[in-house]
């Protein structure tokens, strides 16, 4: 019985999200939106709303932090173990299926957990290591076409 011949790693380096361009009319709108919903929420549910209140603040706070914080480089090894991002490995069983998606110049794949309420983990890469990479996924995970749920069409129209 012949070894499985182990295959080379694929190393990259990329970006850990989109970065999106945002004018200061975008952070007013998040604003007005924001206090307009507070004072919809205080003058349907009167002072009880509090809680609602203090949580959209919290809210568009971290909306405000995640969005000025500049995107990190991580560097990414993919082996027979698995994919490592940064110093976490995360192994091929975990997941049932990968997609490809290319949103202009950056490309992307989604992993899909075999856990039902499994976070699926998004990874970038440059185009010139695409069909490396997708060649070695689809050797150990099935490959299914990448659809956009209604929170990404909402992430994306909003430019999150």
């Amino acid at each position: 019985m012949a070894d499985k011949k182990e295959e080379a790693p694929i190393v990259w380096t990329a970006k850990e999200l989109v970065q999106r361009e945002r004018n200061g009319g975008w952070y007013v709108a998040l604003i007005m939106v924001s206090l307009g919903l507070a004072a919809l929420s205080i003058w349907l549910g009167g002072w009880d709303a509090w809680s609602f209140v203090i949580l959209l603040v919290v809210i568009v706070i971290a909306i405000i932090v995640y969005s000025v914080r500049p995107a990190r480089d991580l560097s990414y090894k993919m082996d027979d173990s698995g994919i490592q991002e940064g110093e976490r490995l995360h192994e091929f069983d975990k997941f049932k299926a990968f997609g490809v998606k290319n949103q202009g110049r950056v490309f992307s794949i989604l992993l899909n957990p075999k856990k039902r309420f499994g976070a699926a983990m998004i990874i970038y890469f440059p185009e010139e290591k695409g069909e490396e990479i997708v060649d070695f996924l689809g050797t150990r995970l099935p490959m299914e076409d990448y659809k956009e749920d209604i929170i990404d069409k909402i992430s994306n129209f909003l430019r999150i």
